[in-house]
Protein backbone atom coordinates (compact mmCIF):
# COMPACT_ATOMS: atom_id res chain seq x y z
CA UNK A 1 0.00 0.00 0.00
CA UNK A 2 1.24 3.49 -0.88
CA UNK A 3 1.95 6.02 1.88
CA UNK A 4 -0.87 8.35 0.84
CA UNK A 5 -3.37 5.49 1.13
CA UNK A 6 -2.55 4.74 4.78
CA UNK A 7 -5.03 5.62 7.52
CA UNK A 8 -4.20 7.78 10.53
CA UNK A 9 -3.89 4.62 12.62
CA UNK A 10 -1.49 3.06 10.10
CA UNK A 11 0.58 6.22 9.72
CA UNK A 12 0.82 6.67 13.48
CA UNK A 13 2.00 3.06 13.85
CA UNK A 14 4.62 3.51 11.12
CA UNK A 15 5.90 6.67 12.82
CA UNK A 16 6.01 4.97 16.22
CA UNK A 17 7.93 1.98 14.84
CA UNK A 18 10.20 4.32 12.87
CA UNK A 19 9.26 2.65 9.61
CA UNK A 20 8.47 6.06 8.11
CA UNK A 21 9.83 9.50 8.81
CA UNK A 22 7.32 12.33 9.08
CA UNK A 23 9.10 14.03 6.17
CA UNK A 24 8.48 10.97 4.00
CA UNK A 25 4.78 11.14 4.83
CA UNK A 26 4.62 14.86 4.02
CA UNK A 27 6.42 14.37 0.71
CA UNK A 28 4.14 11.49 -0.31
CA UNK A 29 1.05 13.58 0.45
CA UNK A 30 2.36 16.52 -1.60
CA UNK A 31 3.17 14.19 -4.50
CA UNK A 32 -0.40 12.84 -4.40
CA UNK A 33 -1.85 16.36 -4.45
CA UNK A 34 0.34 17.22 -7.45
CA UNK A 35 -0.92 14.08 -9.18
CA UNK A 36 -4.69 14.49 -8.80
CA UNK A 37 -5.83 17.88 -7.53
CA UNK A 38 -5.51 19.69 -10.83
CA UNK A 39 -8.73 17.88 -11.83
CA UNK A 40 -10.52 17.40 -8.50
CA UNK A 41 -9.66 20.90 -7.19
CA UNK A 42 -10.26 20.17 -3.54
CA UNK A 43 -7.73 22.73 -2.32
CA UNK A 44 -7.72 26.52 -2.42
CA UNK A 45 -4.22 26.65 -0.94
CA UNK A 46 -1.49 24.14 -0.16
CA UNK A 47 1.53 25.43 1.75
CA UNK A 48 4.14 22.86 0.74
CA UNK A 49 7.10 24.75 2.22
CA UNK A 50 5.41 25.06 5.61
CA UNK A 51 4.40 21.38 5.57
CA UNK A 52 7.98 20.25 4.93
CA UNK A 53 9.31 22.60 7.63
CA UNK A 54 6.80 21.24 10.15
CA UNK A 55 7.70 17.65 9.23
CA UNK A 56 11.45 18.18 9.49
CA UNK A 57 11.10 19.84 12.87
CA UNK A 58 9.05 16.89 14.18
CA UNK A 59 11.63 14.45 12.78
CA UNK A 60 14.38 16.39 14.54
CA UNK A 61 12.51 16.26 17.84
CA UNK A 62 11.85 12.53 17.39
CA UNK A 63 15.56 11.90 16.75
CA UNK A 64 16.51 13.77 19.93
CA UNK A 65 13.85 12.04 22.03
CA UNK A 66 11.87 15.26 22.63
CA UNK A 67 8.80 14.21 20.65
CA UNK A 68 5.79 12.76 22.45
CA UNK A 69 3.33 11.09 20.09
CA UNK A 70 -0.23 12.35 20.32
CA UNK A 71 -3.23 11.07 18.37
CA UNK A 72 -2.26 13.10 15.28
CA UNK A 73 1.47 13.76 15.64
CA UNK A 74 3.01 13.86 12.16
CA UNK A 75 -0.36 13.39 10.42
CA UNK A 76 -1.19 15.86 7.59
CA UNK A 77 -4.62 17.46 8.11
CA UNK A 78 -6.52 19.70 5.69
CA UNK A 79 -8.76 22.52 6.93
CA UNK A 80 -11.97 23.90 5.46
CA UNK A 81 -11.39 27.49 4.42
CA UNK A 82 -13.92 28.98 6.82
CA UNK A 83 -11.75 28.08 9.85
CA UNK A 84 -9.21 30.82 10.49
CA UNK A 85 -5.48 30.17 10.49
CA UNK A 86 -2.82 32.68 11.38
CA UNK A 87 -0.30 31.43 8.80
CA UNK A 88 -2.61 30.93 5.79
CA UNK A 89 -5.29 33.00 4.08
CA UNK A 90 -8.88 32.27 5.09
CA UNK A 91 -11.41 33.20 2.40
CA UNK A 92 -14.58 31.26 3.32
CA UNK A 93 -14.80 30.59 -0.42
CA UNK A 94 -15.70 34.25 -1.01
CA UNK A 95 -14.27 37.21 -2.92
CA UNK A 96 -15.23 39.23 0.13
CA UNK A 97 -12.33 37.67 2.06
CA UNK A 98 -10.08 36.73 -0.86
CA UNK A 99 -6.84 37.93 0.74
CA UNK A 100 -7.80 37.87 4.43
CA UNK A 101 -5.10 36.85 6.91
CA UNK A 102 -6.37 36.12 10.41
CA UNK A 103 -4.32 37.50 13.34
CA UNK A 104 -5.06 34.34 15.36
CA UNK A 105 -5.69 30.60 15.04
CA UNK A 106 -9.08 29.05 15.64
CA UNK A 107 -9.22 26.93 18.81
CA UNK A 108 -9.39 23.70 16.77
CA UNK A 109 -6.25 24.77 14.86
CA UNK A 110 -4.43 25.52 18.11
CA UNK A 111 -5.38 22.07 19.42
CA UNK A 112 -4.18 20.36 16.24
CA UNK A 113 -0.84 22.15 16.47
CA UNK A 114 -0.46 21.24 20.14
CA UNK A 115 -1.04 17.57 19.26
CA UNK A 116 1.63 17.71 16.54
CA UNK A 117 -0.62 17.52 13.47
CA UNK A 118 0.76 18.91 10.20
CA UNK A 119 -1.43 21.67 8.76
CA UNK A 120 -1.44 21.03 5.04
CA UNK A 121 -3.70 23.61 3.44
CA UNK A 122 -7.19 25.06 3.05
CA UNK A 123 -9.98 23.24 1.24
CA UNK A 124 -12.60 24.70 -1.05
CA UNK A 125 -16.14 25.32 0.20
CA UNK A 126 -19.40 26.95 -0.79
CA UNK A 127 -19.18 30.67 -0.08
CA UNK A 128 -19.58 31.30 3.66
CA UNK A 129 -20.61 27.61 3.90
CA UNK A 130 -23.89 28.34 2.09
CA UNK A 131 -24.55 25.51 -0.33
CA UNK A 132 -25.02 21.80 -0.89
CA UNK A 133 -22.82 21.21 -3.93
CA UNK A 134 -19.61 23.28 -3.65
CA UNK A 135 -20.72 25.12 -6.78
CA UNK A 136 -21.21 28.33 -4.77
CA UNK A 137 -17.49 28.77 -4.17
CA UNK A 138 -16.37 32.09 -5.63
CA UNK A 139 -13.34 30.39 -7.17
CA UNK A 140 -14.28 27.02 -8.73
CA UNK A 141 -16.35 23.93 -7.91
CA UNK A 142 -14.71 20.88 -6.36
CA UNK A 143 -15.41 17.73 -8.36
CA UNK A 144 -16.44 14.35 -7.01
CA UNK A 145 -13.44 11.95 -7.08
CA UNK A 146 -15.70 9.04 -8.11
CA UNK A 147 -17.09 10.90 -11.14
CA UNK A 148 -15.60 14.24 -12.10
CA UNK A 149 -18.83 15.31 -13.79
CA UNK A 150 -20.63 15.25 -10.43
CA UNK A 151 -20.62 17.50 -7.37
CA UNK A 152 -18.63 16.72 -4.25
CA UNK A 153 -21.40 17.99 -1.98
CA UNK A 154 -21.43 21.02 0.23
CA UNK A 155 -20.46 23.02 1.86
CA UNK A 156 -17.42 20.98 3.00
CA UNK A 157 -16.99 19.43 -0.43
CA UNK A 158 -13.31 20.28 -0.67
CA UNK A 159 -12.55 18.54 2.62
CA UNK A 160 -14.59 15.45 1.68
CA UNK A 161 -13.06 15.19 -1.80
CA UNK A 162 -9.51 15.65 -0.49
CA UNK A 163 -9.99 12.68 1.87
CA UNK A 164 -11.80 10.49 -0.68
CA UNK A 165 -9.08 11.01 -3.31
CA UNK A 166 -6.28 10.06 -0.86
CA UNK A 167 -4.79 13.55 -0.90
CA UNK A 168 -4.94 13.72 2.89
CA UNK A 169 -5.86 11.18 5.61
CA UNK A 170 -8.37 13.49 7.30
CA UNK A 171 -9.75 17.01 7.22
CA UNK A 172 -11.84 19.46 9.20
CA UNK A 173 -15.20 20.66 7.95
CA UNK A 174 -18.15 22.54 9.37
CA UNK A 175 -21.80 21.49 9.50
CA UNK A 176 -24.68 23.98 9.66
CA UNK A 177 -27.37 21.91 7.97
CA UNK A 178 -25.49 18.83 6.80
CA UNK A 179 -22.32 20.34 5.37
CA UNK A 180 -20.09 17.58 6.76
CA UNK A 181 -22.43 14.60 6.46
CA UNK A 182 -23.85 15.28 2.98
CA UNK A 183 -20.46 15.65 1.19
CA UNK A 184 -19.20 12.67 3.19
CA UNK A 185 -22.05 10.60 1.72
CA UNK A 186 -21.46 11.95 -1.80
CA UNK A 187 -17.71 11.26 -1.65
CA UNK A 188 -17.80 7.93 0.20
CA UNK A 189 -16.02 8.96 3.42
CA UNK A 190 -16.91 9.25 7.11
CA UNK A 191 -18.21 12.63 8.27
CA UNK A 192 -19.09 13.48 11.87
CA UNK A 193 -21.11 16.43 13.17
CA UNK A 194 -20.60 16.63 16.94
CA UNK A 195 -23.20 17.81 19.44
CA UNK A 196 -23.63 21.58 19.35
CA UNK A 197 -21.12 22.90 21.90
CA UNK A 198 -18.92 19.78 21.86
CA UNK A 199 -16.25 21.48 19.69
CA UNK A 200 -15.33 25.15 20.00
CA UNK A 201 -16.60 27.48 17.27
CA UNK A 202 -13.99 30.12 18.14
CA UNK A 203 -12.34 30.99 14.85
CA UNK A 204 -15.08 29.49 12.67
CA UNK A 205 -16.36 32.19 10.32
CA UNK A 206 -20.01 32.42 11.32
CA UNK A 207 -22.88 31.50 9.03
CA UNK A 208 -25.68 30.61 11.48
CA UNK A 209 -24.30 30.71 15.00
CA UNK A 210 -26.93 28.52 16.67
CA UNK A 211 -26.39 25.77 14.08
CA UNK A 212 -22.70 25.82 13.09
CA UNK A 213 -20.40 23.06 14.35
CA UNK A 214 -16.88 21.96 13.37
CA UNK A 215 -16.19 18.26 12.85
CA UNK A 216 -13.92 15.68 11.19
CA UNK A 217 -13.96 13.97 7.80
CA UNK A 218 -11.86 10.83 7.40
CA UNK A 219 -11.78 7.50 5.58
CA UNK A 220 -12.53 5.40 8.67
CA UNK A 221 -14.58 5.75 11.84
CA UNK A 222 -11.46 5.19 13.95
CA UNK A 223 -9.68 8.08 12.23
CA UNK A 224 -12.73 10.31 12.81
CA UNK A 225 -12.65 9.36 16.50
CA UNK A 226 -8.94 10.27 16.70
CA UNK A 227 -9.54 13.70 15.20
CA UNK A 228 -12.55 14.38 17.42
CA UNK A 229 -10.50 13.30 20.45
CA UNK A 230 -8.08 16.14 19.77
CA UNK A 231 -10.50 18.97 18.95
CA UNK A 232 -13.33 18.28 21.45
CA UNK A 233 -13.65 20.02 24.79
CA UNK A 234 -14.67 23.21 26.52
CA UNK A 235 -13.24 26.54 25.36
CA UNK A 236 -13.63 29.76 27.32
CA UNK A 237 -13.40 31.75 24.06
CA UNK A 238 -16.74 30.28 22.92
CA UNK A 239 -19.74 31.12 25.10
CA UNK A 240 -21.71 28.22 23.60
CA UNK A 241 -18.97 25.69 24.35
CA UNK A 242 -20.18 22.96 26.71
CA UNK A 243 -18.39 21.88 29.89
CA UNK A 244 -19.51 18.30 29.35
CA UNK A 245 -16.55 15.92 29.90
CA UNK A 246 -14.83 14.43 26.84
CA UNK A 247 -14.94 10.62 26.65
CA UNK A 248 -12.11 8.47 25.35
CA UNK A 249 -13.69 7.91 21.96
CA UNK A 250 -10.98 5.69 20.47
CA UNK A 251 -10.77 3.22 23.35
CA UNK A 252 -14.53 2.49 23.29
CA UNK A 253 -14.81 1.61 19.59
CA UNK A 254 -14.35 -2.14 19.97
CA UNK A 255 -17.20 -2.68 22.42
CA UNK A 256 -20.07 -4.62 20.82
CA UNK A 257 -23.56 -3.25 20.29
CA UNK A 258 -25.60 -6.39 20.96
CA UNK A 259 -29.00 -5.48 22.41
CA UNK A 260 -28.92 -1.86 21.25
CA UNK A 261 -32.27 -0.35 20.25
CA UNK A 262 -32.15 1.15 16.75
CA UNK A 263 -34.88 3.58 15.68
CA UNK A 264 -35.80 3.90 11.99
CA UNK A 265 -37.91 7.04 11.27
CA UNK A 266 -40.89 6.21 9.09
CA UNK A 267 -40.87 9.78 7.75
CA UNK A 268 -37.43 9.31 6.14
CA UNK A 269 -38.54 6.53 3.79
CA UNK A 270 -40.88 7.52 0.97
CA UNK A 271 -41.28 7.18 -2.78
CA UNK A 272 -39.04 10.23 -3.31
CA UNK A 273 -36.01 8.34 -1.93
CA UNK A 274 -33.62 7.15 -4.66
CA UNK A 275 -34.01 3.36 -5.08
CA UNK A 276 -30.26 2.72 -4.76
CA UNK A 277 -30.11 4.80 -1.58
CA UNK A 278 -33.07 2.92 -0.11
CA UNK A 279 -31.58 -0.46 -1.05
CA UNK A 280 -28.21 0.10 0.60
CA UNK A 281 -29.58 1.89 3.68
CA UNK A 282 -32.02 -0.98 4.21
CA UNK A 283 -29.03 -3.31 3.93
CA UNK A 284 -27.28 -1.38 6.71
CA UNK A 285 -30.39 -1.66 8.89
CA UNK A 286 -30.49 -5.44 8.32
CA UNK A 287 -26.82 -5.56 9.33
CA UNK A 288 -27.74 -3.99 12.67
CA UNK A 289 -30.17 -6.87 13.19
CA UNK A 290 -27.35 -9.34 12.47
CA UNK A 291 -25.26 -7.55 15.12
CA UNK A 292 -27.93 -8.26 17.72
CA UNK A 293 -29.71 -4.90 17.67
CA UNK A 294 -33.45 -4.49 18.00
CA UNK A 295 -34.99 -2.48 15.13
CA UNK A 296 -37.99 -0.27 15.94
CA UNK A 297 -39.98 2.05 13.71
CA UNK A 298 -40.15 5.55 15.23
CA UNK A 299 -41.90 8.76 14.29
CA UNK A 300 -40.59 12.31 14.04
CA UNK A 301 -43.85 14.13 13.21
CA UNK A 302 -42.39 17.62 12.91
CA UNK A 303 -39.45 16.63 10.68
CA UNK A 304 -41.50 17.52 7.59
CA UNK A 305 -41.12 21.17 8.59
CA UNK A 306 -37.35 21.00 9.12
CA UNK A 307 -36.17 22.35 5.75
CA UNK A 308 -38.67 25.23 5.82
CA UNK A 309 -37.71 26.10 9.40
CA UNK A 310 -34.00 25.88 8.60
CA UNK A 311 -34.34 28.29 5.68
CA UNK A 312 -35.90 30.86 7.98
CA UNK A 313 -33.55 30.52 10.97
CA UNK A 314 -30.27 30.06 9.10
CA UNK A 315 -30.72 33.04 6.72
CA UNK A 316 -31.88 35.22 9.62
CA UNK A 317 -28.68 34.49 11.53
CA UNK A 318 -26.62 34.86 8.34
CA UNK A 319 -28.15 38.28 7.71
CA UNK A 320 -26.90 39.43 11.11
CA UNK A 321 -23.51 37.70 10.95
CA UNK A 322 -22.65 38.96 7.47
CA UNK A 323 -23.55 42.57 8.23
CA UNK A 324 -19.91 43.05 9.32
CA UNK A 325 -18.71 42.76 5.70
CA UNK A 326 -19.26 46.37 4.72
CA UNK A 327 -15.91 47.39 3.20
CA UNK A 328 -14.90 49.40 6.27
CA UNK A 329 -13.12 47.11 8.72
CA UNK A 330 -11.62 44.31 6.62
CA UNK A 331 -12.14 42.33 3.45
CA UNK A 332 -13.16 43.50 -0.01
CA UNK A 333 -13.99 47.14 -0.76
CA UNK A 334 -15.37 48.40 -4.06
CA UNK A 335 -13.00 50.48 -6.20
CA UNK A 336 -14.89 53.76 -6.69
CA UNK A 337 -17.72 55.27 -4.68
CA UNK A 338 -19.09 58.82 -4.36
CA UNK A 339 -20.34 58.41 -0.78
CA UNK A 340 -20.52 56.00 2.15
CA UNK A 341 -23.89 54.53 1.18
CA UNK A 342 -22.61 53.75 -2.32
CA UNK A 343 -19.51 52.13 -0.85
CA UNK A 344 -21.64 49.82 1.31
CA UNK A 345 -23.99 48.95 -1.54
CA UNK A 346 -21.35 48.27 -4.20
CA UNK A 347 -19.01 46.45 -1.83
CA UNK A 348 -21.67 43.96 -0.79
CA UNK A 349 -23.11 43.60 -4.31
CA UNK A 350 -19.70 42.87 -5.80
CA UNK A 351 -18.16 40.93 -2.90
CA UNK A 352 -20.95 38.42 -2.24
CA UNK A 353 -22.12 35.71 -4.63
CA UNK A 354 -25.71 35.12 -5.68
CA UNK A 355 -26.56 32.43 -3.11
CA UNK A 356 -25.17 34.46 -0.22
CA UNK A 357 -27.10 37.54 -1.33
CA UNK A 358 -30.26 35.44 -1.66
CA UNK A 359 -29.95 34.20 1.92
CA UNK A 360 -29.10 37.64 3.31
CA UNK A 361 -32.24 39.06 1.70
CA UNK A 362 -34.40 36.21 3.00
CA UNK A 363 -32.94 36.64 6.49
CA UNK A 364 -33.38 40.40 6.51
CA UNK A 365 -36.98 39.99 5.38
CA UNK A 366 -37.98 37.46 8.07
CA UNK A 367 -36.42 39.65 10.78
CA UNK A 368 -38.02 42.88 9.58
CA UNK A 369 -40.77 44.72 11.41
CA UNK A 370 -44.14 43.10 10.81
CA UNK A 371 -42.69 39.76 9.72
CA UNK A 372 -40.59 38.69 12.73
CA UNK A 373 -43.56 37.14 14.57
CA UNK A 374 -45.01 35.55 11.45
CA UNK A 375 -41.76 33.90 10.35
CA UNK A 376 -38.76 33.89 12.70
CA UNK A 377 -40.64 33.56 15.99
CA UNK A 378 -42.91 30.83 14.62
CA UNK A 379 -39.91 29.00 13.15
CA UNK A 380 -38.17 29.10 16.53
CA UNK A 381 -41.22 27.56 18.20
CA UNK A 382 -41.38 24.72 15.66
CA UNK A 383 -37.63 24.19 16.10
CA UNK A 384 -38.39 23.46 19.76
CA UNK A 385 -41.00 20.91 18.70
CA UNK A 386 -38.48 19.21 16.38
CA UNK A 387 -36.01 18.99 19.27
CA UNK A 388 -38.70 17.52 21.54
CA UNK A 389 -39.50 14.88 18.90
CA UNK A 390 -35.93 13.61 19.16
CA UNK A 391 -35.88 13.74 22.95
CA UNK A 392 -39.08 11.66 23.01
CA UNK A 393 -37.74 9.12 20.51
CA UNK A 394 -34.48 8.72 22.45
CA UNK A 395 -36.53 7.71 25.47
CA UNK A 396 -37.37 4.48 23.63
CA UNK A 397 -34.33 3.86 21.37
CA UNK A 398 -30.56 4.34 21.69
CA UNK A 399 -29.79 5.58 18.19
CA UNK A 400 -31.59 6.61 15.00
CA UNK A 401 -30.59 5.30 11.56
CA UNK A 402 -31.59 6.38 8.07
CA UNK A 403 -30.29 7.77 4.78
CA UNK A 404 -27.87 10.69 4.79
CA UNK A 405 -29.13 12.07 1.48
CA UNK A 406 -32.25 11.37 -0.61
CA UNK A 407 -30.28 11.11 -3.87
CA UNK A 408 -26.96 10.11 -5.37
CA UNK A 409 -24.39 12.85 -6.06
CA UNK A 410 -25.85 14.86 -8.91
CA UNK A 411 -24.26 16.34 -12.02
CA UNK A 412 -22.50 19.70 -11.80
CA UNK A 413 -24.99 22.37 -12.85
CA UNK A 414 -27.99 20.03 -12.62
CA UNK A 415 -29.77 21.86 -9.80
CA UNK A 416 -28.47 25.41 -10.23
CA UNK A 417 -31.73 26.72 -11.71
CA UNK A 418 -33.88 25.37 -8.87
CA UNK A 419 -32.69 26.49 -5.41
CA UNK A 420 -35.53 24.63 -3.67
CA UNK A 421 -34.52 21.31 -5.25
CA UNK A 422 -30.95 21.99 -4.12
CA UNK A 423 -32.11 22.77 -0.57
CA UNK A 424 -34.01 19.47 -0.38
CA UNK A 425 -30.77 17.49 -0.69
CA UNK A 426 -30.29 18.33 3.01
CA UNK A 427 -33.72 17.09 4.08
CA UNK A 428 -32.32 14.30 6.31
CA UNK A 429 -29.38 16.23 7.75
CA UNK A 430 -30.95 19.57 8.70
CA UNK A 431 -33.01 18.25 11.67
CA UNK A 432 -29.90 17.23 13.65
CA UNK A 433 -28.60 20.81 13.46
CA UNK A 434 -31.93 22.26 14.55
CA UNK A 435 -31.93 19.85 17.52
CA UNK A 436 -28.19 20.18 18.25
CA UNK A 437 -27.65 16.41 17.98
CA UNK A 438 -24.49 14.52 17.01
CA UNK A 439 -24.65 12.68 13.69
CA UNK A 440 -22.34 10.65 11.50
CA UNK A 441 -22.45 9.52 7.87
CA UNK A 442 -20.47 6.52 6.69
CA UNK A 443 -20.44 4.58 3.41
CA UNK A 444 -22.94 1.71 3.21
CA UNK A 445 -22.52 0.77 -0.45
CA UNK A 446 -21.65 1.73 -4.01
CA UNK A 447 -23.93 1.67 -7.04
CA UNK A 448 -23.06 -0.29 -10.17
CA UNK A 449 -21.80 3.00 -11.61
CA UNK A 450 -19.37 3.31 -8.71
CA UNK A 451 -21.15 6.13 -6.84
CA UNK A 452 -21.05 6.03 -3.01
CA UNK A 453 -24.09 5.98 -0.73
CA UNK A 454 -24.07 7.06 2.92
CA UNK A 455 -26.06 5.90 5.93
CA UNK A 456 -26.66 8.40 8.74
CA UNK A 457 -26.67 7.57 12.46
CA UNK A 458 -27.88 10.02 15.13
CA UNK A 459 -27.40 9.77 18.90
CA UNK A 460 -28.57 11.76 21.95
CA UNK A 461 -26.74 14.92 22.96
CA UNK A 462 -23.07 14.37 23.95
CA UNK A 463 -23.26 10.65 23.15
CA UNK A 464 -20.44 10.79 20.58
CA UNK A 465 -18.78 7.77 22.19
CA UNK A 466 -21.92 5.71 21.55
CA UNK A 467 -22.31 7.16 18.06
CA UNK A 468 -18.74 6.29 17.08
CA UNK A 469 -18.97 2.79 18.63
CA UNK A 470 -22.15 2.05 16.67
CA UNK A 471 -20.67 3.44 13.46
CA UNK A 472 -17.45 1.44 13.96
CA UNK A 473 -19.35 -1.82 14.47
CA UNK A 474 -21.44 -1.17 11.37
CA UNK A 475 -18.37 -0.21 9.34
CA UNK A 476 -16.58 -3.42 10.29
CA UNK A 477 -19.64 -5.57 9.56
CA UNK A 478 -20.42 -3.94 6.20
CA UNK A 479 -16.79 -3.89 5.06
CA UNK A 480 -17.77 -1.71 2.10
CA UNK A 481 -15.39 -2.00 -0.85
CA UNK A 482 -15.74 0.31 -3.84
CA UNK A 483 -15.76 -1.30 -7.30
CA UNK A 484 -12.72 0.82 -8.18
CA UNK A 485 -10.42 3.39 -6.63
CA UNK A 486 -11.30 7.08 -7.07
CA UNK A 487 -9.41 8.28 -10.12
CA UNK A 488 -8.16 11.61 -11.38
CA UNK A 489 -8.52 10.44 -14.98
CA UNK A 490 -12.33 10.25 -15.18
CA UNK A 491 -13.74 12.09 -18.16
CA UNK A 492 -14.92 15.65 -17.55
Amino acid sequence: MKIHELSIKELRGAIKRRELSISEIATAILDRIDEVDNQIRAFLKVDADSLIRQARELDRRRDTGELKLGFLTGIPIAVKDNIVTRDMETTAGSRMLEHYMSPYDATVIRKLKQDGALLLGKTNCDEFAMGSSNENSAFFPTRNPWDLTRVSGGSSGGSAASVASFQVPAALGSDTGGSIRQPAAFCGVVGLKPTYGRVSRYGLIAFASSLDQIGPLARTVRDSASLLQVIAGHDSHDSTSARHPVDNYVSQLNRDINGLRVGVPAEWFSSSLDPDVQHYVNGAIRTFEQLGCKIEEVHLPHSKYAVAIYYIIAPAEASSNLARYDGVKFGYRTGEYPDLESMYRHTRSEGFGEEVKRRIMIGTYVLSSGYYDAYYLKASKIRTLIRKDYVNVFNSVDIIVGPTTPTLPFKIGEKNDDPLEMYLTDIFTVPANLAGLPGISLPCGFTQEGLPIGVQILAPHFKEALLLRVAYNLEQALSVRPPQQPSSSSSI
